[in-house]
């Protein structure tokens, strides 16, 4: 499942949100030096991780799950629904539209299986 955001500006909003995330405004994700991002709820911690993909009229978001272990769909879903949340709380006025696929893309998810 891809997370598709339409925006003018990807690098812009990408930068946003990871300020906020510096900032403290957004404590329910991080990011690291890879600039993935991951789930800090203890729950959901390190389950998997969603790496941006600055495009040219959108910011996507590609689920990485990890090596030789089986992505459960609860995670997937999770990682999905929650961060969608988190964009449409905090950049309503940047962010026009969210769109999810469906099932994993080969070309921007990688992950094993899902569960």
């Amino acid at each position: 499942m891809a997370l598709v955001i339409s925006t003018k500006n990807a690098s812009a909003l990408l930068a946003a949100i990871k300020q906020a995330i510096d900032d403290n405004e957004i404590d329910s994700w991080t990011y690291d030096k890879n600039g993935d991002f991951t789930h800090t709820p203890s729950q959901w911690r390190n389950l998997a991780r969603l790496h941006p993909i600055v495009d040219i009229n959108a910011l996507k978001f590609g689920i990485i799950g990890h090596k030789d272990t089986v992505l459960s769909r609860a995670t997937y879903c999770a990682y999905h629904g929650r961060f969608t949340e988190m964009l449409l709380a905090h950049f309503a006025s940047k962010v026009p539209s969210v769109g999810a696929t469906s099932k994993p893309l080969s070309a921007v998810d990688f992950v094993n299986d899902l569960g």
